[in-house]
Formats: structure tokens, sequence, C-alpha cells
């Protein structure tokens, strides 16, 4: 088993930043891909990065040059720093990890990119 728990979501203004973050617990070592999902309303859940256990990075073409996925493993835990927010950003945003068995939600975290 392994759980995520997401936090960082919020209110920022168009052009502004915010850092997510995804602690990992439980059976860490069986993960494989992680990675960050959103979902905006009426709109199906979309990948937004990846990144694999040897730190291969994919970005969804949408957020490429503005946001940067990246795991800390001492603390077990990943990020997403995004930058140049849009409008367009804004949704509930999930974190996910692979194993070879079973794939992994957290709980989501709002962003809401507004002026």
């Amino acid at each position: 088993q392994v759980q995520l728990v997401e936090s960082g979501g919020g209110l920022v203004q168009p052009g502004g930043s915010l850092r997510l973050s995804c602690e990992v617990s439980g059976d860490i070592a069986s993960t494989n891909t992680m990675g960050w999902y959103r979902q905006a309303p009426g709109k199906q859940r979309e990948l937004v990065a990846g990144i694999t256990r040897g730190e291969r990075t994919n970005y969804a073409s949408s957020v490429k040059g503005r946001f940067t996925i990246s795991r800390d493993a001492s603390k077990n835990t990943m990020y997403l720093q995004m930058t140049s927010l849009q409008p367009e950003d804004t949704a509930v945003y999930y974190c996910n990890a692979r194993t070879v068995t079973t794939n992994y939600w957290g709980q989501g975290t709002q962003v809401t990119v507004s002026s």
C-alpha cells in the first residue's frame, strides 16, 4: 500500500507561482513512475507531469517551460513547481504513484488562478 497526501494549493493571481507537494508513505520501494494530474470542471483528468525512478521527466505541452516536477527521496516527497500560472491552469491537482500492479491517487488539492 502507498499513501499520498498533497498540499500547497490555493488561490493565485495570473502570472503567479505555486509549489505543490506530495508526501509519500507506505511501500515506497514498490513505486515506479510518479506524476501530477489535474482535472478542471467538466473536463477529463489529464497528465501534467511525470517522473520516473531514474529522474526522467515528461510534461504536457501546455505546461512545458512553466512547470517543473521533482522528487526528494530523503523526504519521500514529490513536488510540482508552477510558474506563470494562467486561469486555464485552474483545476484540482492530484498526485499519482504507480507500482507494477496498482495505481495510487492522493485526495487532490485545488489550484485557482484568478484576479
